[in-house]
């Protein structure tokens, strides 16, 4: 049975904005979760666990395991990696049966440790969470709206924001009541799908018929790619919709986009959101379209920055930005726009969470204008220990 952190103490004082430590602040590190995107967020974990300020914050990683255990974990990145090209999961790195427990009660930040058979044990309290998850579960509002009822600070979007970066749906249209350009798409619900197949399919048609094959039949409300088929015509349209739906049960379905992917970083400062300078993600030639196995397993390369004219830059950012506000994000953003063969900016969908390592888009653009990896996390964690919870 691994060690137990031990409790730290004294505790901070001062409000809960702005304390004044006389210890370190804790940061409690939370991975993994129940989504498919689970060995994405424990990739994620381990390149941050490796970059946090040691001297500056205490740390204490919390794996949630792809059966919603809360787990102590060891803080262990090298067991956090991705090999022969397999995804890693948080029961690689805990050895322990026992179960974390966040505070339900905002008075107290006490994290507690329960095991069947012994004593539950305090490990401390936690003045912030970082929370690395991807997907339902997690990165979808889940686990912000118990952080707000905890009382607990954390990293990144709110509630709101949360749900509405995972719909792709609602996504969009909050951006085009925003007067953001989105581009063409249908939605099959569940209960179009479980009611009469063959009607949802004809919605499909009816869309591909105005806006040409191929399209793209994704989960409503996934993230990394996972579930996204390309459909080249009718025939590969129910093997698509079955594909999507064992990710989520509601489907969208876009139409390509002729154009290049270009992405943008927003970061939040003391005196508002800034936006990164782009990247651009150049066609794939192995795969069909920048996929899972293109993004995490072959690491397909970006080019940061983004060879775009001055003006094209600053249009993205700005755009990146209005996308930031218009869904009331928090913290972070990555925005992924196409711009068209017209010139013009469309944006595809926001990530709140975006991937996290060294190597992914995020950082490395964030890198190129000027802030590097350990200095993006200490920003991140500081905008979240200034901020409230509640309304805000």
């Amino acid at each position: 049975m691994s060690t137990l952190p031990t409790p730290q103490s004294p505790e901070p004082h001062g409000s809960p904005q702005r304390q004044s430590y006389r210890r370190k602040p804790r940061v409690a590190v939370v991975f993994g979760g129940r989504s498919s995107e689970h060995g994405v967020s424990v990739v994620t974990a381990a390149s941050l666990l490796s970059a946090i300020d040691r001297d500056k914050y205490d740390v204490l990683p919390i794996g949630i395991t792809t059966e919603g255990r809360w787990a102590l974990t060891a803080d262990d990145p090298a067991r956090m990696a991705i090999a022969d090209r397999k995804m890693p999961t948080v029961e690689q790195v805990t050895d322990q049966d026992g179960a974390v427990v966040l505070p339900v009660d905002p008075a107290s930040r006490e994290v507690v440790y329960t095991e069947a058979g012994a004593v539950p044990k305090a490990l401390g309290e936690v003045d912030v969470v970082f929370p690395l998850l991807h997907g339902p579960y997690g990165e979808d509002g889940t686990l912000q709206g118990l952080l707000e009822l905890s009382g607990v600070p954390y990293v990144g979007a709110g509630v709101l924001a949360s749900a509405v970066g995972m719909d792709k749906e609602y996504m969009k249209r909050i951006f085009t009541s925003f007067g953001l350009a989105v581009g063409p798409y249908t939605v099959i619900r569940p209960r179009d799908w479980d009611r009469d197949r063959d009607a949802a399919r004809d919605k499909v048609l009816v869309f591909a018929a105005e806006h040409g094959w191929p399209l793209f039949v994704k989960p409503a409300r996934a993230g990394s790619s996972i579930g996204i088929s390309k459909v080249d015509g009718p025939e590969g349209l129910d093997a698509a919709i079955i594909e999507a739906r064992q990710h989520d049960p509601k489907v969208i379905v876009e139409s390509l986009l002729r154009g290049r992917e270009i992405e943008c970083g927003v970061l939040e400062f003391e005196d508002g959101p800034r936006a990164s300078l782009p990247a651009e993600i150049p066609p794939v030639t192995d795969h069909s379209f920048y996929d899972f196995e293109a993004k995490y397993i072959d690491s397909a390369e970006g080019i940061v920055p983004a060879p775009l004219t001055e003006e094209q830059t600053a249009e993205v950012r700005r755009l990146a930005v209005e996308a930031f506000d218009a869904a009331s994000c928090e913290g972070l953003v990555r925005a992924d726009f196409f711009l068209l063969d017209s010139g013009e900016f469309v944006i595809n969908e926001i990530n709140t969470m975006p991937g996290f390592t060294p190597i992914s888009m995020y950082p490395r653009m964030w890198q190129e204008t000027g802030v590097s990896y350990p200095e993006l996390v200490d920003l991140l964690i500081q905008a979240a220990l200034r901020r409230t919870t509640g309304l805000r």
